[in-house]
């Protein structure tokens, strides 16, 4: 018993002496985790290089783009084929994707050989008889008479402009087919297919094996967004953002990166910690000075590696008693399966001895003991220097999210990661601690160049049909200009109802005068009182307009809030309540007792008989005050101010705040003649021929006229451009039937139109994997100005995505992309409908005065338009484009309601003065 504890001890301290000297032999290929972390930055610049356009000639990882713009969601289903040709055998499957609430997988596969003869042939025989192995597999499975879509696994160098394009750089592997080289593998086989006539197929997608199995486990997982190789070979792809791909034109999204890793370090970035065995390796490869760092850690050269650490320690008398053999001596012969085989935990030390004396070696105890230890070393450091790498992908997958921590998913295959006892374990561990931001899953890949052939044409598939079916919804939102004249022709004809007293009770478009009769010249000057009432809060502001040569207009105001119980009382306690405030806003400016000028914006439906008189039709916005409707608000505001007998005020103009707005930019331009507000309401108004507003006696001069142009539509007229979305939104709304142009382009209701469409796309399974949040339920969730930053050129799509959660809506980057596509078919449609309505407007004042062309400058206020990255120069653009002849300018007014009141009160104070002289 103590004899065995004593060989026990004796061995362990034999082992680990054994160790110790390999441990100091081998220094240079123990890396530690500080070296391993400046290699992972390393590696990080060159994927930089790899993916700009300048650069990218020369790095060395060359970053290709594989057009795969997508991973599976788990909504894939359908029959595929898949064609997988990556050596001297080719396999031909038939898989079928399922998604009736579980995902599930069947393949049946057949393997054909291809004759040496076809390998080095002519390449019009090779795909002759690629197709007809084909033909004889579909013939089989009797399905010769479906076509259906097929994904190309071809394992060769190759570059690609799409995802079913590729342009074959060079053959390896022993092919030497003539005629293929610079040409279109996918070209070549659909030329192969059409010329026998005998069955069709649709080829979507040419891939290469590390991103089938990104996508095979993809199916399976959906965060894989990263597939990693290691095996005979060594490569990884990863799910990059297309902002940072040069090659390719496009910032939307993402796709995925063929990294072609295996050639870090060709440029001498490695040279510090390559070895003299390294060196070695490399100089009797096939390919001196390229892919160094896959001959540091992939299987074809693992076992090679170990054999010259073996002959080096042998030679110098470390090992074996110093002897070699004709066996070890030879390129080849100690297998990277001898590796995995050696670094057993059980096992180990007697499959050492077993290959050591299969290679004819004499191999002691310590022999063994060493030889599993060198084993060790090289495997450890091929694991951690994949893991450095790696390590860095994830990093970069991380900062491109701006998450706080990334949760990932890295789909595996290759013989060493599967079949190596510690390698897996070792790359794992390692990963985590270099990238400890990151909680990575690792999934092993089957199939990978079968299976994610097919799967990367089920997503190309399912892409492509829900693009169809979205674009099918979109597409009645995007009209023709064909369609936009119509709509312009259809509101100048509305114009001109409104206009004429006899039609003018039936038009939609009501065209109501407002007894504005001028627009400002300059001139004006003096101090206004203005009064600002269209909500809870109302503003008094005075208003000091100086003349000469240094025109200005400075202004002072407050804010005041309306009670709710003087919103809902009587008209008097309304109208007590306001004076008060305008005494107030005297005493505060030190102006008590003077007497002066003042406009009016009363933001209500009124109809006006007069500049100072302006009849209230109804109530809206939640007031209720009792003997107001159907009553003139100047004279409610006049026996208000005369019951408190403190100071007088003479109410010059009502006006609402388009006219406002008109009269503001007026000043700044004369020839601002037109007023548009898109806020949250949207209306115009301009300077009509007097002659032509037949509600008005007198055909001298003009007078501005408000549109009202909200209820364009209200008769039917629109209804060719209306939506099922559009009519959804109008039935649930508090006016259903009313206000119909307004409800297709105004902020209040642009937001619910796209809600209404994700529903629908969500409804559908095209959006959000088709699960509803209940928020998205909700009307009014989806506010107007989430559209103007989710179009925000500025915005990446991980903010539109931090938009979207907000909202309860956990989005994928797709789904992103989709969101924002909707935000912009909407509020497209609405600047472009604007649009038409303005063209008809400054058509009409062009035709009214007989001119050729016009030079005219519309003041603009409204959220909408001033927010909103594109809604203003879409609007410019189809203005241009429907009224030719007239040169329009837009000019953004500042505080039309306030400041145009003011200066209505002082044109009107400057035509009164000069018809008193």
């Amino acid at each position: 018993m103590i004899a065995a504890h004593l060989l026990a001890y004796f061995f362990t301290e034999l082992s680990h002496d054994q160790i110790q000297k390999v441990d100091k032999y081998l220094y240079h290929l123990r890396l530690s985790e500080e070296t391993l972390l400046e290699i992972s930055k390393r590696f990080l610049k060159e994927m930089e290089k790899g993916l700009g356009r300048d650069t990218n000639a020369t790095a060395t990882i060359k970053m290709l783009p594989t057009f795969v713009r997508s991973t599976p969601d788990g909504t894939e289903s359908g029959e595929f084929l898949a064609l997988d040709l990556g050596g001297t055998n080719f396999r031909v499957l038939r898989v079928k994707v399922s998604d009736n609430g579980k995902q599930k997988v069947e393949m049946e596969n057949q393997i054909y050989a291809i004759p040496e003869d076809l390998m080095r042939g002519s390449g019009t025989q090779l795909f002759d008889h690629i197709a007809e192995c084909l033909a004889n597999f579909l013939e089989k499975l009797k399905i010769k008479d479906k076509k259906l879509p097929l994904g190309f696994t071809f394992s060769f160098p190759c570059q690609q402009s799409k995802l079913d394009e590729s342009i074959l750089i060079n053959w390896t592997k022993g092919f030497k087919s003539s005629g293929v080289e610079g040409r279109d593998v996918v070209a070549l086989l659909r030329k192969a297919i059409s010329k026998r006539g005998d069955f069709d197929i649709d080829i979507l997608a040419v891939i290469n094996d590390t991103v089938g199995t990104m996508m095979t486990c993809g199916y399976d997982d959906h965060d894989c967004e990263i597939g990693l190789i290691v095996g005979t070979g060594t490569n990884a792809c990863y799910m990059e953002e297309m902002r940072h791909i040069d090659l390719v034109d496009g910032d939307e999204g993402r796709m995925c990166v063929n990294m072609e890793w295996g050639a870090f370090g060709d440029d001498g970035a490695l040279d510090d910690i390559r070895t003299e065995f390294d060196r070695e390796i490399d100089m009797g490869s096939l390919n001196p000075g390229k892919q160094l760092f896959e001959k540091m850690i992939s299987g074809m050269y693992m076992g090679e590696l170990v054999r010259l650490i073996l002959v080096k320690m042998a030679k110098e008398g470390q090992l074996f008693r110093g002897r070699t053999t004709p066996d070890l001596l030879t390129t080849g012969h100690f297998e990277t399966k001898f590796v995995s085989a050696i670094e057993k935990e059980k096992e180990g030390l007697s499959k050492a001895e077993e290959i050591l004396s299969r290679l004819g070696l004499e191999a002691s105890e310590e022999d063994c003991v060493a030889t599993q230890r060198i084993c060790q070393i090289v495997s450890e450091r091929a694991a951690n220097l994949c893991a450095a790498t790696l390590a860095a992908v994830l990093r970069r997958i991380k900062e491109n999210k701006g998450a706080e921590r990334l949760r990932s998913t890295v789909g595996v295959d290759g013989s060493v990661y599967k079949k190596h006892p510690q390698f897996s374990r070792q790359l794992q561990k390692m990963v985590r601690r270099l990238a400890p931001g990151c909680g990575v899953r690792f999934l092993r890949s089957e199939d990978g160049s079968g299976k994610g052939a097919a799967m990367v044409t089920a997503v190309a598939y399912r892409l492509s049909s829900q693009k169809e079916e979205r674009q099918a919804t979109l597409d009645a939102f995007r009209l023709s200009k064909e369609q936009l004249a119509g709509v312009k022709q259809r509101m100048r004809e509305e114009m001109e109802r409104g206009l004429r007293k006899e039609t003018h009770d039936a038009a939609t478009v009501k065209m109501l005068p407002t007894y504005v009769r001028a627009t400002p010249d300059g001139t004006e000057k003096g101090d206004f009182l203005a009064l600002d009432l269209g909500g809870t809060n109302f503003r008094v502001l005075l208003v000091r307009v100086r003349n000469g040569k240094k025109r200005t207009v400075e202004m002072h105001n407050k804010i005041y809030s309306i009670p709710l119980e003087a919103m809902q009382g009587t008209g008097e306690e309304l109208f007590d309540h306001i004076v008060h405030c305008i005494a107030d806003f005297l005493e505060y400016m030190g102006m008590k007792g003077v007497a002066l000028p003042m406009g009016f914006t009363f933001s209500f439906p009124c109809q006006q008989n007069s500049l100072d008189e302006g009849i209230l039709l109804k109530w809206t916005k939640g007031f209720k005050a009792t003997g107001c409707e159907g009553e003139d608000v100047v004279r409610l505001l006049k026996d208000a101010i005369h019951r408190r007998e403190e100071f007088d005020l003479d109410v010059v103009a009502v006006v609402n705040d388009t006219v406002g707005t008109m009269m503001t930019c007026g000043y700044e331009d004369p020839c601002c003649e037109v007023g548009l507000i898109v806020g949250t309401g949207s209306n115009t108004c301009y300077m009509e021929e007097m002659c032509n507003v037949e509600l008005v006696d007198g055909d001298e001069g003009r007078m501005c006229v408000n549109m009202e142009w909200g209820a364009f539509g209200d008769s039917g007229c629109l209804d060719d451009v209306r939506t099922p979305f559009d009519c959804a939104v109008d039935e649930l709304s508090l006016n259903p039937g009313k206000q119909r142009f307004e409800k297709m382009i105004s902020g209040m209701y642009l937001g619910e139109i796209v809600r209404n469409i994700l529903i629908d796309f969500t409804k559908r399974g095209l959006l959000f994997r088709g699960r509803i949040s209940e928020r998205l339920k909700t009307r009014g969730i989806f506010q107007t100005k989430f559209l103007s930053q989710i179009e925000s050129d500025r915005l990446a799509l991980r903010q539109v995505r931090s938009i979207l959660q907000h909202l309860g809506l956990e989005s994928t980057c797709d789904d992103s992309i989709i969101v924002k596509e909707v935000c912009t078919a909407v509020a497209r449609r609405g600047a472009q409908l604007c649009g038409a309505g303005l063209a008809a407007v400054v058509d009409k004042i062009r035709e009214n005065r007989g001119l050729d062309s016009l030079r005219v400058t519309v003041g603009v206020d409204g959220t909408l338009y001033k927010l909103h990255p594109h809604f203003s120069n879409v609007l410019h653009e189809t203005v241009r484009d429907l009224a030719p002849k007239c040169t329009v300018s837009f000019l953004q007014s500042e505080d039309g309601s306030g400041k145009g009141a003011a200066l209505i009160t002082a044109v009107a104070c400057r035509i009164r003065e000069a018809g008193q002289h």
